[in-house]
């Protein structure tokens, strides 16, 4: 039957900024279609979503770093493998982003966004992926990209750069990975109601120019996102390669 196509009753998910926004959200929902979670945090406290997964008779273990220092990748890599006997899946969700007018741009907010957004992502899954093929069983990689993977935005230079950059390793991680029987694809959420937005939803003006774009007429949340992130999960996705979807109201159809 072809919901069963979609459980993930004995896989493991390692998500990267599991415990806060679009990453809690997503790990709530591979934790409801039956995976186990471990889960990378900065500074949250995990116990709100270790507290629901274990609700559901699923594990959690958390895995504190700051994705901002690249140099901790192996570290995480090295706790989830030791977490767990194999890694069924990767959600590379951690992402941060600074704002500021082109000729105010700092190096330091370029740097970072990049360390997070793209360095951190491609080592984790380079890392990831090595246990995978040692592992000899399929698994999944899935990317948090972003409707700045298709378009410019303002002020977020560094933020545009890093989800462009997303997309193309989808790509070519997904082309190399094919043949080890890794599915490697990105969800491109819309705007959503996320501390990143926060300084974009308190802005009247701003706020009402991107609801009057978004056809569904409402900011996304964090559940929004579980029905594609359970699909690029699961065996549904088979043969799905190297692709974007994007989870927008309508953003980009606009």
């Amino acid at each position: 039957m072809i919901l069963d196509a979609f459980n993930l009753d004995g896989k493991t998910a390692l998500v990267t900024g599991a415990c806060t926004g679009l990453g809690e959200g997503m790990a709530r929902g591979l934790a409801e279609a039956g995976a186990d979670i471990i889960g990378v945090y900065r500074s949250s406290p995990p116990d709100p979503v270790r507290r629901y997964v274990e609700s559901l008779g699923r594990r959690f273990f958390g895995i504190q770093a700051d994705l901002a220092d690249p140099s901790c990748v192996k570290r995480i890599a090295d706790e989830a493998v030791a977490a767990s006997d194999k890694i069924d899946i990767l959600l590379n969700n951690a992402g941060i982003i600074r704002r500021a007018d082109l000729p105010d741009f700092t190096e330091t907010d370029w740097d970072d966004v990049m360390n997070v957004n793209l360095k951190s992502l491609f080592l984790l899954s380079q890392a990831i992926a090595k246990q995978m093929i040692a592992q000899n069983v399929p698994g999944k990689i899935i990317n948090i990209a972003s409707m700045l993977s298709y378009q410019g935005g303002i002020r977020v230079h560094s933020y545009t750069a890093s989800k462009h950059g997303v997309m193309g390793l989808t790509k070519i991680m997904a082309n190399e990975l094919a043949p080890h029987g890794i599915n490697v694809n990105a969800i491109a959420p819309g705007y959503m109601a996320t501390d990143n937005t926060q300084a974009l939803r308190d802005d009247p003006v701003r706020n009402e120019q991107i609801l009057a774009r978004i056809p569904a007429g409402r900011w996304g949340e964090p559940n929004d996102l579980q029905g594609a992130a359970v699909f690029l999960a699961s065996a549904a996705s088979n043969y799905m390669q190297g692709e974007t979807i994007a989870v927008d109201g309508g953003w980009l159809a606009r």
